[in-house]
């Protein structure tokens, strides 16, 4: 098999399509991974063929359109009105990142396209004549009648309505039909057809498969999802060999007891100097130690003091564990890596699926009730940092649940499927 991959976003987009590329050079099948330039070097590390879609729409990281509209959530009217004006800044960029797609399609000898959900990359399969699969890395893109969609914030509805709920998830997708059916039509070489844009079925309406890299033990199935639906468990790259931690943050490590982790990733709103201030006070009234990652600018990157140990990144697989409890803004990827080390969280969201991850692990009962990054001061992130650093019960509940989510090995189930398709 000789597998496109393809997924753009940040960190938590990339690395488990770059574990899937890692499994299935491990089981003898070629695997090209198509995906934002900044992941280049992480291809590396793991010898996996890499191709570059550019940067696309994670230039717009530090906009401060794209800022207020993390800082505000999407929620009310003007929150409404800086979504459109994002995704107005957002579709020149993706349109650069769709020619780049076809353009490695076209020279990938590709015999089945793998693609994320936010890229529809389907059409380069459906030029290349293969199969396309589907990955979805949160729960919300397979309509059900059971429960409305996760990642809309809505109010309580009828049940009658949980499948419409799923409406919004494809009209945030069809906001970019435009420059997709012109990249379909005048790059691709493919004509019009009804339903082209819906990553859910093929062009004769049957379902595609979707493969949901998250796990059945923190979500929730549905009763009516088709047979062409698989929840595999969290795809989780190998440690990277030969890594190790700089001298300073050994010796951080080393010097005391087990500090927490606080880090928001790519996820920054438009004053970064201020989150380090509520951090740093709320590490100083908890009395805890802390390792802090400074991550794409979501906290001032100024030098830690004493009990503060401020880096730029670590791998988690490595870190985590090594914690005793982790703090982060509540990103799939980020979510699945705490849970993998069994250690509590404190799950502090921003937008999109961050307020669904960090609402199921309250509910899983390996973190305090979650604290909105629009809420968020030192009072109440010290009193997290108590509950999730004190709590036996909780410190318990996340160590056996990172033992059995550990065990799912998700990356082996999506690639035994894989297997069985071509």
């Amino acid at each position: 098999m000789r597998a496109l991959l393809v997924t753009h976003g940040t960190r938590g987009d990339v690395q488990p399509m770059l574990a899937l590329a890692v499994a299935l050079r491990a089981r003898g099948h070629e695997a090209l991974l198509a995906a934002p330039d900044s992941f280049a070097d992480a291809a590396g590390e793991y010898d996996v063929e890499f191709a570059s879609l550019g940067e696309g729409p994670n230039r717009l990281m530090n906009d401060p359109v794209v800022q207020e509209a993390i800082e505000g959530g999407y929620r009310g009217v003007r929150g409404k009105i800086t979504a459109v004006r994002t995704a107005q800044r957002v579709k020149p960029l993706m349109a650069e990142v769709l020619h780049n797609i076809g353009v490695v399609a076209k020279t990938s000898r590709a015999d089945i396209v793998v693609h994320t959900t936010g890229v529809p990359a389907h059409h380069a399969a459906e030029m290349l004549g293969v199969p396309a699969v589907v990955v979805a890395l949160q729960p919300g893109w397979i309509p059900t009648g059971d429960f409305p969609c996760p990642m809309m914030p809505l109010p309580r509805l009828p049940r009658s309505l949980n499948r419409a709920t799923y409406l919004a998830v494809g009209a945030i997708l069809r906001m970019y039909a435009g420059i997709t059916t012109t990249w379909r039509t005048t790059e691709l070489g493919l004509p019009r057809r009804r339903g082209s844009h819906d990553i859910l079925h093929d062009a004769q309406g049957k379902d595609r498969p979707v493969l949901q890299a998250f796990s059945r033990q923190i979500t929730v199935s549905a009763r009516d999802w088709p047979d062409s639906v698989h929840t595999t468990g969290f795809w989780y790259l190998p440690a990277v060999t030969g890594w190790e931690p700089d001298a300073e943050l050994r010796a951080f490590l080393d010097a005391g007891s087990a500090p927490v982790y606080i880090g928001f990733g790519s996820m920054a709103g438009r004053d970064a100097r201020r989150t380090r201030a509520v951090v740093e006070e709320a590490v100083r009234r908890a009395g805890v130690r802390a390792v802090l990652a400074t991550g794409w600018g979501g906290i001032s990157a100024d030098a830690g003091t004493g009990d503060l140990f401020v880096i730029d990144h670590a791998p988690h697989e490595w870190l985590f564990p090594r914690m005793s409890a982790v703090v982060h803004h509540g990103g799939g990827g980020t979510t699945g890596a705490a849970l993998a080390a069994g250690v509590p969280q404190v799950v502090c969201p921003f937008v999109a699926d961050q307020p669904y991850w960090a609402g199921r692990m309250h509910a899983v009962g390996v973190a305090p009730a979650p604290i909105r990054q629009q809420s968020l001061t030192a009072d109440r992130l010290a009193e997290a940092l108590r509950q999730a650093t004190s709590d036996a019960g909780m410190r318990e509940r996340a160590a056996r649940l990172g033992r059995e989510i550990q065990a799912e090995n998700g990356v082996a189930v999506a690639a035994d499927f894989l297997e069985t398709l071509t």
